[in-house]
């Protein structure tokens, strides 16, 4: 299945991170036609004053100048890779540490110096739109993670109903998805649920049974 790219960027805010200010050629110009405001925050002592806690990942892109080291001090997400909003490096010298350190920073496109107006749709196409698609597999990834981690569940789940109700294996975990279809809750999660309830002790420290929305009661 394929995702959708974003082809509009009316409403968009461009950080531009650089010394030149309003010099930095058609740039601004160009992203003004596309809908996209420009800003160009202040450096104090090497580094850009920017909120990052502000950064709003589906409306805000950084642009960063490779020939400031080290003037954007943002952490990348340690197991995403990804910045708290998309990343395009201005590059003026191609240089192996400067293109290093724009990719550190979570870069997902760049633009060449002096900036050329008809370049800057597609990198903020590229640069936009591979950040949402890394972001997407991140979250596949993560969820795809989860479901491992609650197979187990379910298997212990369906082991359980087996010994405790004489069920083939087909039969307990149709049993299991009934009535987590009934709950609205994924297999996992009401597997984690089930297994949780049926070993939690009652008063008398006896392990209790769990009684299933269809009535049929799991006792030990």
């Amino acid at each position: 299945m394929s995702s959708r790219l974003l082809q509009n960027f009316k409403g968009g805010r461009a950080i531009v991170v650089t010394r030149h200010g309003g010099c930095e050629g058609a740039l601004e110009t160009t992203l003004a036609k596309l809908g996209v405001s420009t800003e160009y925050p202040e450096i104090v002592d090497g580094r850009a004053q920017i909120d990052v806690a502000g950064l709003q990942p589906d409306r805000d892109i950084l642009f960063v100048d490779a020939d400031l080291e080290g003037v954007v001090a943002i952490e990348v997400d340690p197991a995403s890779r990804l910045p708290p909003a998309p990343v395009i490096g201005l590059v003026g010298v191609e240089a192996p540490s400067r293109l290093k350190a724009l990719v550190n920073l979570g870069a997902t496109s760049f633009l060449r110096k002096p900036v050329h107006g008809g370049a800057v749709y597609t990198s903020l196409f590229m640069g936009i739109n591979q950040f949402l698609l890394r972001a997407e597999m991140y979250e596949r990834l993560q969820d795809l993670e989860e479901r491992r981690r609650g197979r187990r569940a379910v298997i212990r789940a369906v082991i359980l109903l087996m010994r405790q109700n004489g069920l083939d294996e087909d039969g307990a975990y149709s049993l299991l998805r009934r009535e987590s279809m009934r709950a609205r809750q994924s297999m996992e999660i009401y597997c984690e649920e089930f297994m949780s309830k049926w070993a939690k002790p009652d008063t008398s420290g006896r392990t209790t049974g769990i009684t299933l929305r269809g009535g049929n009661k799991q006792a030990i």
